[in-house]
């Protein structure tokens, strides 16, 4: 069974940055994709970024160029930096771990979740 925690959310003002981190458990995680997803109050929980086995990266359209995906499999955790805050990326984002290598942008592709943790980005 692989457990992820989330942490590192917080509210911030447009334009401000934050990092979060997901700490994975389970000796599978240097060989699973790992994905960041969010859900905003009344929309569907959407792909935000995934990083293969192998450190490939994979961005939303809407996040491209702001936020960057990184993983240390030594330290068994997932990272999402995050630039540029705008409010339209106020939402809960979880973690993701993937009983696949590579990268799968829909929530099927996904075995295990974290709890979520909430990031509100205020203009």
């Amino acid at each position: 069974q692989v457990q992820l925690v989330e942490s590192g959310g917080g509210l911030v003002q447009a334009g401000d940055s934050l990092r979060l981190s997901c700490a994975a458990s389970g000796r599978a995680f240097s060989r699973a994709a790992m994905g960041w997803f969010r859900q905003a109050p009344g929309k569907q929980r959407e792909w935000v970024a995934g990083i293969s086995s192998a450190g490939s990266t994979y961005y939303a359209v809407a996040v491209k160029g702001r936020f960057t995906i990184s993983r240390d499999n030594a330290k068994n955790s997932l990272y999402l930096q995050m630039n540029s805050l705008k409010p339209e990326d106020t939402a809960v984002y979880y973690c993701a771990g993937s009983a696949y290598s590579s990268v799968v942008a829909t929530t099927s592709g996904y075995d295990y979740w974290g709890q979520g943790t909430q990031v509100t980005v205020s203009s």
